[in-house]
């Protein structure tokens, strides 16, 4: 079994519009701060120096939010209410994980500029590879856009899907769309520069939008969608961190290949 990473770091050092903040506690200072907190907390008297080298544990605190690096949206994030069900959409720790572990497919939409591409696109790609979407398979867009991560043009220069194309893939049974894009939409600006020279609402988020209506979750921001065996031919596992109560979870996103 090969093991193929499909994600993208959480890195402070690469540009982001909401900055990622990653401070480092180092075991020397981890030693202290542990000392101070047993004295506080419990009246206990501990000297670090005892300790190996004067070192504890180091300690990693991030602020970030749940859509930075690879994640996977939730329901809940694309509105308050549902038309389906009882009319909530679920949150990310509800979702079933038999959702996120099954056959991948994989559509190159590497040769579409900015913006969004169509069912018919969609139908052209996937008669080119003689295949058609299954109930649980997870279905990936690769856009090339991974190449841009940690660059302000990564926000501006991909590919999404606009709403015939959405509804095309969730009516074929599908339940989890990837993509190694910012978002599974078009860019903010060409669909905000589409919606004032027409006046359609339709060309605002679609994609996300669509999930009010159907229940669906969404992959961004993978990476490495060029190095899987074709478009089938691998198994995909993207299970998402239980956060309670969020419209995202973060994921370590991997294709496994016999």
């Amino acid at each position: 079994m090969r093991i193929i990473d499909l994600s993208t770091p959480i890195d402070a050092a690469g540009w982001e519009p909401e900055p990622v903040e990653h401070r480092v506690m180092s075991p020397a200072e981890g030693a202290r701060h542990m000392s101070e907190e047993m004295r506080e907390h419990f009246g206990l008297a501990f000297d670090p120096a005892v300790l190996p080298e004067g070192e504890l544990l180091s300690v990693d605190t991030l602020t970030l939010t749940s859509h930075t690096g690879t994640h996977i949206d939730a329901p809940s994030h694309y509105g308050s209410v549902a038309s389906y069900g009882d009319g909530r959409p679920r949150h990310i720790d509800e979702m079933p994980l038999e959702w996120f572990h099954g056959p991948g497919l994989v559509l190159d939409l590497t040769t579409a500029g900015p913006g969004a591409v169509d069912a018919s696109f969609v139908k052209q790609e996937l008669d080119r590879i003689g295949r058609t979407p299954s109930p649980g398979d997870i279905v990936l867009l690769h856009t090339g856009a991974d190449r841009h991560s940690g660059t302000p043009a990564y926000f501006t220069d991909f590919t999404g899907l606009d709403g015939s194309a959405t509804h095309f893939l969730l009516d074929a049974g599908v339940r989890v769309i990837g993509t190694d894009a910012f978002s599974l939409d078009a860019p903010f600006r060409n669909m905000i520069e589409r919606f004032q020279r027409t006046g359609d609402r339709k060309v605002l988020w679609p994609a996300h939008f669509a999930g009010r209506d159907r229940e669906y979750c969404q992959i961004e921001r993978l990476a490495n969608l060029a190095d899987l065996p074709g478009p089938t031919g691998f198994t995909v596992v993207c299970f998402p961190v239980r956060i309670k109560g969020a419209g995202a979870g973060w994921t370590r996103a991997v294709a496994l290949v016999p």
